[in-house]
């Protein structure tokens, strides 16, 4: 397949309110001069950035308030991007963490973290899929998964689990789709430096974070080149090649030991 053009093509960016999906509905209007559908809980936020966009760019923006932990508010998204005009491409990036001790995530909390990084996007996918199909334009979708979906993280256990069916959903998908027309590309980035990664906890990880507007332009890149999976950064696809030459079971703890210096450093602050 040849490379996605988003130029005048409509988009759907989610979790665009901030950080990732901020910088990526940037990048879509300023260097591609896509058309976007920019969706997230906060729509003053979207607003916001509405205006930005519109006053320096040709692109038209049409922000969509919906919380994706909802399925009644994610079946409601679909209907209104279809409303505002032929979708060409969608980049599911909406996801919540938790960073801290598994026991301390409430059961409510983890039911919303799996409705809104795991149901919301195989809903999505699995209505846009045939419609993307069905336009035959050479649509795709970028699945916005992590480089904590290709190991286990210790104190980031249920993220993790939850960007690793991630993994595994959009690099099945990209196998079963190709041949009908649609690319499904998954994107693993590390950390990065966005509201979900503030606070105490994460201070002493601050050296790991990427900025969001450098990791924005790789992810869509990546998009656009119909990449398989695409780690950001030279430091991170290092960091995946020697995954996969590490016994698991030491990398992990590696992982874990550092996580937990991160907590007790901000516990003991507090």
């Amino acid at each position: 397949m040849k490379r996605m053009e988003f130029k005048g093509r409509w988009v759907l960016v989610t979790g665009a309110s901030s950080g990732l999906g901020w910088e990526m509905t940037k990048v879509l209007a300023k260097d591609h001069g896509a058309n976007v559908i920019p969706v997230a809980r906060r729509l003053s936020r979207l607003e916001e950035l509405k205006r930005e966009l519109e006053s320096s760019t040709s692109s038209k923006i049409h922000p969509i308030a919906a919380d994706l932990s909802r399925l009644s508010d994610v079946d409601r998204l679909f209907q209104e991007a279809l409303a505002v005009g032929p979708i060409y491409g969608a980049i599911l990036n909406a996801g919540i963490s938790h960073f801290g001790d598994y026991s301390e995530l409430a059961w409510e909390a983890f039911e919303t973290m799996l409705a809104t990084n795991v149901t919301s996007v195989v809903r999505l996918t699995t209505k846009l899929v045939p419609y993307l199909e069905q336009r035959g334009e050479g649509g795709g979708l970028l699945i916005v998964s992590s480089m904590a979906g290709l190991t286990p993280v210790p104190y980031q256990t249920a993220y993790s689990a939850t960007k690793a069916f991630l993994v595994n959903f959009g690099c099945g998908l990209y196998h079963e789709t190709r041949p009908r027309g649609v690319s499904v590309t998954t994107f693993v980035p590390g950390g990065i430096k966005t509201e979900m990664t503030s606070g105490d906890r994460f201070d002493a990880l601050g050296g790991w974070l990427m900025p969001p507007d450098r990791c924005a332009k790789e992810a869509v890149e990546c998009f656009e080149r119909r990449r398989y999976l695409h780690a950001p950064g030279i430091f991170m696809r290092a960091g995946t090649s020697l995954m996969g030459l590490l016994p698991r079971q030491f990398l992990t703890s590696r992982v874990a030991a550092t996580y937990k210096k991160a907590l007790d450093v901000s516990r003991q602050k507090g």
